[in-house]
This record gives structure tokens, C-alpha cells and sequence, in this order.
């Protein structure tokens, strides 16, 4: 579980960003290979003033939840904002981590997305 740090006052903060590896802690490659894109495509409905159904819709991937390739390891890239938007979207994406020993490391600043 992550623990959320107190907003300072004085400068509003951007919310953290994490990669779901698909590394279990023991060093293997999660299956199935498609896992993030299903991972991601789950949360695709949650996005910046919601979702948008209509002749202008379109399929891709909320900018919270973003599927990757980081150094040859597939990850997913998510931003806490998720969890401003939805708590339980958050939780879900937290708990499939937690639950597949999947490896989860905050994003340094530099490599901020959404």
C-alpha cells in the first residue's frame, strides 16, 4: 500500500508516478505477455473530466494507467492521480501488483508523464 505525503502549502505538488513491472520480486517475467496492455486497457475509462461517450469517442489508454516498455521489461506507468479520480481504480491497479509480486517503483522526476 502506498502512503500519501502531506501536500505542502506553499507549491502545489504533481502526483507521483510508479512502474508495475513485469518482474515478480523472485526475478521472473510475468505471463501472460499481454498483461499490461490488459491492465491498462481496464482503466482506460478513467481519464482527465471523465469519460466521453459519443460520436467522438475513441479506444486508447487513460493518461493514468499507460502500458510501456522501460529497458526491455514491460511495465505499466501510473499516475497517482488515479487515485484522486477513483480510489477503488487505484486500489485495483495497486492490488494487482500486490497480488502478482510484481515489482512497483516510484518514477523519478524526470520521467513524469500525463
Amino acid at each position: 500500500m502506498v502512503v500519501r505525503a502531506a501536500p505542502s502549502l506553499m507549491t502545489p505538488s504533481r502526483p507521483r508516478q510508479f512502474t508495475i513491472q513485469g518482474l515478480t520480486l523472485d526475478g521472473r517475467t510475468f505471463r501472460p505477455s499481454d498483461w499490461a496492455e490488459r491492465l491498462a486497457g481496464a482503466m482506460s475509462c478513467f481519464r482527465p473530466g471523465g469519460g466521453k461517450g459519443g460520436i467522438g469517442a475513441y479506444i486508447g489508454y487513460s493518461p493514468y494507467c499507460v502500458p510501456q516498455v522501460l529497458d526491455g521489461v514491460r511495465c505499466v506507468l501510473v499516475s497517482e492521480a488515479l487515485q484522486d479520480i477513483e480510489p477503488m481504480a487505484w486500489e485495483f491497479v495497486m492490488n494487482f501488483a500486490r497480488d502478482n509480486a510484481l515489482r512497483v517503483a516510484e518514477v523519478d522526476g524526470d520521467t513524469r508523464f500525463g
